[in-house]
Formats: C-alpha cells, sequence, structure tokens
C-alpha cells in the first residue's frame, strides 16, 4: 500500500466512523483533543498523520488503529 491509499483509507475511515457515531469534527476534535483542523486535513487528505494522533483519534472513536488505518 502506497502513502496515498493509506491517506485515503484513513480519511474515508474516519469519515465512515463519524457518521456512523453521529458525531462531526468538532466533537471528535474535542474528544481526541485535537484541533478541529487537524480533523479536516486528515479527511481531505492534507496531511501524513503521527502515530500518536491516530492514536487519540482511535481512542475517541473507541476503535483500534487497524480499524482506522485500514
Amino acid at each position: 500500500m502506497d502513502k496515498a491509499e493509506l491517506l485515503k483509507n484513513i480519511a474515508d475511515n474516519i469519515r465512515q466512523l463519524r457518521a456512523k457515531y453521529r458525531i462531526s469534527q468538532e466533537v471528535l476534535a474535542e474528544r481526541a483533543h485535537i484541533s478541529q483542523q487537524y480533523i479536516y486535513k486528515l479527511e481531505n487528505e492534507r496531511l501524513n498523520p503521527s502515530v500518536e494522533f491516530l492514536l487519540k483519534i482511535a481512542d475517541a472513536l473507541d476503535v483500534t488503529l487497524n480499524d482506522l488505518v485500514y
């Protein structure tokens, strides 16, 4: 899997999980203790997230890192 495909998977999974739990980017950002702009950039494949931030988002969504990435 190349970098672009990985970023697309992460973006798609975050959007799908937010939709599943019916939460906004703002709510997810608050739960993960990161900025809403960071969530926006992730969902629009505009940055390469660190494992630390992915773990925060996974915890906030109550999923595993694997669920978030793949």
